[in-house]
């Protein structure tokens, strides 16, 4: 399938983008707001997003066919790895929830279409209308596809034109939703832009920083101040920067047919994008309870990511990220071999996936790719105290325990600094209506005009 050139990233590599073209463009995107965006009920563009996502879940959509195709060797996932993504984001994608978003971040669904009474016993009586940016830039996450489609489907929603800046080797699946999203209506779809440059070329960011009224960017926190910086004042900044994640088990769980059901659940999350993402799993601490210990239950995960290795492979690493992952492995093999507060499991002749058992209970970082710690610590107390190193920078925590359990750890768990619990197994599949950070992600891009009657 040959894509047409909608887009800048269309164009071949070779091909010159100039401040020019980028200014141009910008213009170009502003117009066609004015002419076929800005007046858009949220309902038609409810039932678009809608449509789009039914597409992008049917086996035979060629858009979603091409992303299998092309996107193992473009973005380094297998792809039963990529078609479980796509599906995980694309279910995600319903009118239902794109309502429930709208009325939890607004209010109303109908609070950008015109003035909409949220207060009813407000003095004075007050009316208020929710008004998105005018031009939109993304500044891609260069890891993971989903936060970079999410902020599409968010601008689309608040009738911005957009602008997403894809990190090189990076674009394809931002490009081919976009390509979607002009297939099912040319002339939203010309309300937006794709465009691929390496980060940091001053040359093409300054036109387009210039005419942004909103920049929103995923990326380690010197590139969010580096953004930051080159800003105008009145530009609205939204950056989401560096996060990492871990998963606390109850040893009170880790009964019976139970532990192995954790164990897969773990393994999921773990393998989810080779666990890349902020939201994968770093650490797994296990409690002391009535269960299993932490080292038979990494036994178990062992078996898992084994199991999850034959139905959704690691995507392949460069021989030199391979050779660090094994040189790591050896580290702790020579530890493993002194004492026995370390147990290593790996895969064999590969480093697809490997679980290290550490009895101490510090926050080790992870070097991704299926690689995972786990840890025993007495209580909940102990992990945090663990993880201290890293408070204020979790994103999820993955929980299991027993229900009333559960509900106090969720608490000490938030007061703590964590804005996101959720089960094992969901740590990769945030809802739609997930507040990133703990911040409304659609109505940060939103400002409110009130009308006192």
């Amino acid at each position: 399938m040959t894509l047409p050139a909608y887009f800048l990233a269309d164009l071949p590599p070779d091909a010159e983008l100039t401040a020019q073209l980028i200014v141009e463009a910008s213009q170009t995107l502003k117009r066609n707001r004015a002419r076929y965006l800005a007046d858009r009920s949220t309902a038609q563009l409810v039932a678009l997003l809608d449509r789009v996502g039914r597409d992008w879940l049917d086996p035979g959509y060629p858009l979603r066919q091409l992303a299998l195709a092309e996107g193992p060797n473009a973005l380094g996932f297998s792809r039963e790895t990529l078609a479980t993504g796509l599906d995980d984001f694309f279910r995600q994608l319903t009118a239902e929830n794109l309502h429930r978003l709208l009325r939890q971040d607004l209010g109303a669904a109908e609070a950008l279409d015109h003035p909409v009474v949220l207060d009813s016993t407000g003095e004075p009586r007050r009316r208020t209308l929710a008004v998105g940016p005018e031009f939109l830039v993304h500044i891609a996450a260069g890891n993971l596809p989903n936060p970079t489609l999410t902020s599409m489907v968010l601008g689309l929603l608040t009738r911005a034109a957009q602008f997403v800046k894809c990190a090189t080797g990076t674009a394809l699946l931002p490009q081919l939703f976009a390509h979607s999203l002009y297939a099912a209506d040319a002339k939203l779809g010309a309300c937006l832009e794709v465009a691929v440059w390496p980060g940091g070329c001053a040359r093409l960011e300054t036109p387009l920083f210039a005419a942004a009224d909103c920049l929103t960017a995923t990326g380690s926190d010197a590139t969010l101040a580096a953004l930051r910086a080159q800003l105008s004042p009145a530009t609205r900044f939204l950056g989401y920067g560096h996060r990492v994640s871990f998963a606390c088990v109850a040893g009170d769980a880790l009964t019976g047919g139970r532990a192995r059901q954790l164990a897969r659940a773990a393994a999921v999350d773990v393998a989810a994008w080779d666990q890349l993402g902020c939201l994968s799993p770093q650490v797994i601490y296990v409690t002391q309870g009535n269960g299993l210990a932490a080292d038979q239950f990494a036994e178990l995960l062992a078996e898992e990511l084994a199991a999850r290795e034959q139905t959704h492979p690691r995507g392949r690493l460069p021989t030199d990220l391979a050779a660090t992952l094994a040189s790591r492995r050896a580290f702790y093999a020579v530890r493993a071999a002194h004492s026995g507060d370390t147990r290593v499991w790996q895969s064999p002749e590969s480093t697809a996936w490997t679980v290290v058992y550490e009895a101490d209970p510090q926050f080790q970082s992870s070097c991704g790719y299926r690689w995972v710690y786990v840890k025993p610590a007495p209580d909940l107390t102990a992990v945090l105290h663990g993880a201290d190193a890293v408070r204020g920078q979790i994103s999820t925590v993955g929980l299991a325990a027993p229900e009333e359990q559960a509900a106090a750890w969720m608490t000490t768990l938030a007061r703590w600094g964590v804005s996101r619990v959720c089960p094992l197994g969901r740590m990769q599949q945030p809802p739609l209506t997930w507040r990133h950070d703990g911040r409304p992600a659609l109505g940060e891009l939103i400002t409110w005009t009130d009308w006192e009657d």
